[in-house]
């Protein structure tokens, strides 16, 4: 009966390991999914700051 016990709990844990690396996943991709939805949204004043940065870099003496 212990044995049986036993290996229910290692398969439980088993279980619930795997199928918490699911859910990160499913975490990690939600989070890419909003960067990329944000990084469109905004995408002119990024491309609009990343410019003004890079011009600003250029016009000094910075070499």
């Amino acid at each position: 009966m212990m044995e049986q016990w036993k290996f229910l709990r290692y398969r439980a844990a088993g279980l619930f390991a795997r199928r918490r690396k699911g859910m990160e996943m499913v975490q990690v991709a939600i989070l890419v999914a909003i960067a990329i939805v944000i990084g469109l949204i905004f995408r002119t004043q990024i491309q609009e700051f990343v410019d003004g940065i890079f011009a600003d870099l250029q016009s000094s003496k910075f070499k």
